[in-house]
């Protein structure tokens, strides 16, 4: 019997793929003989056996096909104001063609650099939109809860961003829901091969931490209704309505670094300060929480967003192996200075807060202690973000 090649070992000890440096202790991820990640070899199907000509001309064919339906509106795009979600309504309006309604579900972290990017957005390119705001009370009540059970607490921001806008698509009756990136490029549920469907089965895997609303009602003791916006329609309501729900990224070939570049050049869309990427501006800069879940991510699993960017980069061929490691070890361990606004949200002390995420840790990672890591310094507009406690003395 053939014996595995290790991967490399970071400076914690981790094993890491010798190729793009995604730890062990990734979501699906593991190395084969030759210490390389699936999401590696994934990758290289991307490369090597998608003919995206052809993908493209399927794309084409259902979008003629979904205008044929003379609906409302063509399409929906569900959208943040992301690079992403940027990006695929770019396309859907100026590539393809459709008429859109942009359908934004407001996790309620939205940073002020993100709201004038939206507003530009939707004025340039000339669209209806939705915007739907959920109950704020219960919102931090799904987040704790969340980040209780599973040391994760944007179940109402991922379970609510899939769900809304496909209840909307069935509501409205707009035969085809548009998404950004398909599964395979940052994980291994998909194979690129695969032209999965943004559905209910991938929703009840991948979204929702195996936690239904209906389990979260019983668990913050809420009435059903209370979440109602985070429930997805079942398989046979979108199936009988002709509903299709698609990832663009399945479709042609996506890359961050470009799409970014052309809406900037486009669209007018600013880059922003990233509390979890230093010296980057583009990536994932919509959430004003994203360091608190990029720390998380290290608590737990013993990496952050650093070597998300980094494994991209590398499998693009901008950065190195080792430069990339040069990064990660200079750049992961620190304490993001929005946690004090976290907490307050929470309403729960470090303390608490780190007793609850180091129940979580994932093996074979040891675990950090909290306590010995700095704090980062504040984002530029992290003082503007909406305070609980500073509202309540405004209204007292």
């Amino acid at each position: 019997m053939q014996k595995r090649v290790k991967g490399i070992l970071d400076f914690r000890g981790l094993e890491r793929c010798k190729r793009c440096g995604l730890p062990v202790t990734w979501e699906t991820v593991y190395l084969d003989k030759e210490g390389v990640c699936n999401i590696c070899r994934n990758w290289e199907k991307k490369q090597e056996k998608i003919n995206w000509e052809d993908r493209k001309k399927e794309l084409l064919r259902i979008v003629e096909e979904v205008k044929s339906k003379n609906a409302s509106y063509d399409c929906i795009v569900p959208f943040s104001g992301g690079k992403d979600s940027t990006f695929t309504l770019y396309y859907a309006v100026k590539e393809l063609g459709l008429r859109v309604l942009v359908v934004s579900f407001d996790h309620g972290f939205y940073r002020p650099k993100t709201l004038q990017n939206r507003t530009r957005t939707f004025r340039r390119l000339g669209v209806d939109v939705i915007t739907f705001t959920p109950n704020w009370h219960v919102v931090k009540k799904l987040m704790l809860e969340a980040l209780i059970r599973k040391g994760d607490f944007c179940w109402h921001c991922h379970a609510g961003v899939f769900s809304y806008p496909m209840q909307i698509a069935l509501k409205f009756q707009v035969p085809l829901v548009l998404w950004g990136e398909g599964g395979g490029e940052y994980e291994a549920y998909f194979n690129f091969e695969d032209i999965e469907q943004t559905d209910e089965w991938k929703f009840n895997r991948r979204i929702i931490l195996g936690m239904r609303a209906e389990d979260m009602a019983g668990f913050i003791g809420v009435d059903i209704r209370d979440l109602q916006p985070y429930i997805f329609p079942s398989q046979e309501e979108l199936k009988k309505a002709g509903i299709l729900s698609l990832p663009l990224g399945k479709f042609i070939e996506w890359s961050q670094v470009e799409n970014a570049e052309l809406i900037k050049r486009e669209l007018g869309w600013e880059e922003d300060e990233i509390e979890s990427l230093p010296g980057l501006t583009f990536d994932k800069i919509e959430c004003m929480f994203l360091g608190v879940r990029d720390y998380i991510k290290f608590l737990k699993r013993g990496f952050s967003r650093m070597t998300h960017r980094v494994a991209i980069d590398i499998r693009e061929g901008r950065l190195s192996i080792d430069d990339g490691l040069k990064l990660i070890e200079e750049h992961e361990a620190f304490k993001p200075a929005s946690l004090e606004v976290f907490l307050e949200y929470l309403g729960i002390s470090e303390e608490e807060f780190n007793k609850i995420v180091l129940q979580h840790v994932i093996y074979p990672f040891s675990g950090v202690d909290p306590n010995s890591l700095q704090v980062r310094k504040k984002l530029w507009d992290q003082d503007l973000w909406f305070r609980d406690a500073k509202a309540e003395s405004i209204n007292h």
